[in-house]
């Protein structure tokens, strides 16, 4: 998987800040997470806002933070590092989602913003190595770009906030180059009073598909939509009648 985020990774959390509801739906799907169950795997970790939400939900789990982007992968490894309980039990991994070893039992699997990265043949390859190691009723928790088809996409915003004197803001165009893929393009301006403006460009493609086609891919029974962020659940032990 290539690295796409690298060069835009001192922006990455500002975009959350203008989302919230990953957050929402993220902690929704851990709440009945036994923390005792396995180990919480979170590929494509990024800066660690997922990791840190994760430990939250389930204290004393153990997490596999997968992240091959060095530049996201620094800014992770610092949180970790400077934070106790995180520093022992978080194990960060920088091998790509094709590749990275995976524990077992796996109590909770959550991919946010990287199944995209991935063509429909590493994504089988991913759920081939992933669905067996799920626990009984184990959540897959994913978000997606909102882009389910290839389409021209006009400026979509991502985020615009103040720090000191600079304002950043940023949005993202894209266009269809074939097959499934969109050739998405992020544009950061960081702009202010006392200085030049700064702009900063990303390019990466982007397998495009929705939370209905990773149903059909992994046979897990959909729990959960809010627009692109999808909760997916392992099969639970049938229930024994009393008597």
């Amino acid at each position: 998987m290539q690295d796409y985020c690298s060069s835009v990774a001192e922006f990455y959390d500002l975009v959350p800040r203008a989302h919230p509801e990953g957050e929402r739906v993220l902690r929704a799907a851990l709440s009945d997470v036994d923390p005792a169950v396995g180990t919480a795997v979170d590929i494509g970790s990024g800066t660690g806002r997922t990791v840190r939400i994760i430990a939250d939900a389930l204290p004393g789990t153990p997490i596999v933070a997968c992240e091959p982007a060095a530049g996201m992968r620094a800014v992770l490894t610092h949180a970790v590092i400077g934070d106790d309980d995180l520093r022992g039990r978080v194990t960060i991994m920088a091998e790509p989602a094709e590749t990275v070893a995976l524990p077992d039992p796996i109590s909770a699997l959550v991919l946010f913003g990287v199944l995209g990265y991935l063509d429909p043949d590493e994504r089988r390859a991913l759920w081939d190595r992933a669905l067996p190691r799920l626990a009984p009723g184990a959540p897959v928790v994913v978000e997606l770009l909102p882009i389910a088809r290839p389409a021209p996409l006009a400026r979509m915003p991502l985020a615009r906030e103040r720090i000191g004197e600079l304002t950043y803001e940023a949005w993202m165009t894209g266009e269809p180059v074939g097959g499934d893929i969109m050739r998405l393009t992020s544009t950061w301006t960081v702009s202010g009073a006392a200085t030049e403006p700064r702009v900063v460009r990303n390019t990466s493609e982007w397998h495009t598909f929705g939370v209905e086609n990773l149903a059909e891919e992994t046979n897990l029974a959909v729990e959960h939509v809010a627009g692109h962020i999808g909760v997916l659940r392992a099969p639970r032990p049938a229930r024994t009648p009393a008597g």
